[in-house]
């Protein structure tokens, strides 16, 4: 009962967030696990990979979603081509915000980024 109630209240604060100017919000989540929020910065939409999740999406949900971009992938694998993308486009990757993280607005930070190419069937169906 604890554990729910903990993330009702997440959810409830989370809910209060406010997307960043020049980003978008998009909800991310395999099937079977929990959906979480990001702020995604606008010039990523436009990234060839974020084009990929975003076919994937099309494939799933087709083209009438309501409210955020929905992304049908495990929540670890978005977060890592979020930051490929941000290291292509910025040289960093620092950009994400986590909208429904129990601190509030949490940037993720790494240093070091793996491409592992055959990660990413899970989301990409390949």
């Amino acid at each position: 009962m604890y554990g729910k109630q903990q993330q009702q209240q997440r959810k409830a604060g989370a809910a209060a967030m406010v997307t960043p100017k020049g980003c978008v919000t998009v909800r991310v989540g395999a099937e079977g696990e929990e959906q979480r929020r990001f702020a995604v910065p606008v010039g990523h939409l436009r990234h060839p990979l974020f084009g990929a999740l975003l076919e994937e999406a099309e494939r799933e949900y087709g083209f009438e979603q309501q409210g955020a971009i929905a992304i049908p992938c495990r929540v670890d694998r978005f977060v890592h081509v979020e930051h490929l993308i941000d290291r292509d486009l910025h040289g960093a990757a620092h950009h994400l915000v986590d909208l429904d993280d129990d601190a509030g607005a949490h940037h993720n930070h790494h240093n070091q980024i793996h491409l592992h190419l055959p990660r990413f069937a899970g989301c990409f169906r390949a």
